[in-house]
């Protein structure tokens, strides 16, 4: 049944959903902040990943069986920063018949930070060009992190945009230029949650329809093996929409983003603990899908045994619904 905005919004603020499980997967199905994407030349899909200089792995279908490749950048990053060997938070597009993969170089905790880009025009293996910064960096004079990079073409106005932050002043956004190698302009806050410890990041914006859809994780992220966070502060995926991708984006009660909105898309339950690190993949088969790690309550809560998960999401009412 499709229901009306109106009512899509009273029954997201006021009724917890029977989430449904995750998809399954086979394979290599360990992993954290994943990126996925499909090839576009015979369909093999590739998800990436935190770790071993950006994980990388490949099969068939977005069920698996997962296979690793190895790492897309084994020398580390270019980037001049703390953790140049150790590099986070994958996104991964296709522009103009290149791939184009945005890792973060930092260290935990720090905001000495910066997005980088690899590029390939086949993701084979040994086949990816380290481009270094993005010119998108933060230091402690800086209102925001800059980690956790999403780009996001809009068609509209033939721009594209880079989505980022952590933690401080939560999300920001900046103009790319073309080819999206490096930054053309000037920060601006996109979401920030007032309260508590700002803890937002990992945004990822994604266009259904006439809306476009921010969406970003929110809540203690990792360590729950040795510091297990009060319920209901774990990690969880949260949303705000608006009619244009460069802000104005307000929850389902028309709350800003930027005053502490933000619907909830998917959190804990049944077995699923903490999912995020997002991104939503339209796939040719199943539509939009959203993707993200959790922890299994029925195998551990270390940050090594992070799985894999993805549920098919649903616009018709207005607002993303696993």
């Amino acid at each position: 049944m499709h229901l009306s905005t109106l009512a899509a919004s009273s029954l997201l603020a006021g009724v917890a959903y029977a989430y449904g499980a995750p998809g399954s997967c086979s394979g290599a199905c360990n992993m954290h902040d994943p990126a996925l994407i499909r090839r576009e030349s015979d369909g093999t899909y590739f998800r990436f990943s935190t770790g071993n200089r950006i994980s990388y792995a490949s099969a068939p279908a977005i069920e698996g069986p997962w296979a690793v490749l190895g790492s897309i950048l084994p020398d580390g990053s270019s980037i001049d920063l703390p953790g140049n060997d150790d590099l986070w938070a994958p996104d991964v597009q296709y522009v103009d018949g290149t791939y184009y993969a945005y890792y973060s170089v930092s260290t935990f905790g720090s905001q000495n930070s910066a997005i980088g880009v690899a590029t390939s025009s086949s993701m084979d293996p040994g086949t990816w060009t380290d481009h270094g910064s993005t010119g998108i960096r933060s230091d402690s004079s800086k209102n925001y992190n800059a980690i956790d990079g999403n780009l996001f073409y809009d068609a509209a106005s033939s721009t594209y945009l880079m989505s980022f932050g952590s933690f401080w002043g939560n999300l920001y956004q900046a103009p790319m230029k073309n080819p999206p190698t490096s930054v053309a302009g000037s920060s601006y806050n996109v979401a920030f949650e007032p309260e508590g410890a700002h803890a937002v990041e990992a945004a990822y914006l994604y266009q259904y329809g006439s809306w476009y859809y921010l969406f970003y994780s929110e809540g203690s992220c990792c360590g729950y093996d040795a510091n297990m966070p009060a319920a209901g502060e774990e990690y969880k995926i949260k949303a705000c929409r608006s009619s244009s991708p460069t802000g104005g984006f307000v929850d389902a009660d028309g709350v800003s983003c930027t005053a502490g909105g933000g619907t909830v898309v998917l959190e804990s339950h049944d077995n699923v603990y903490g999912p995020g690190g997002q991104g939503i993949f339209t796939d040719p088969t199943l539509g939009p899908v959203l993707y993200y790690h959790y922890v299994d309550t029925n195998v551990g809560y270390g940050d090594g045994q992070k799985l894999f998960g993805w549920n098919v999401i649903d616009f018709s009412s207005g607002w993303p619904v696993v």
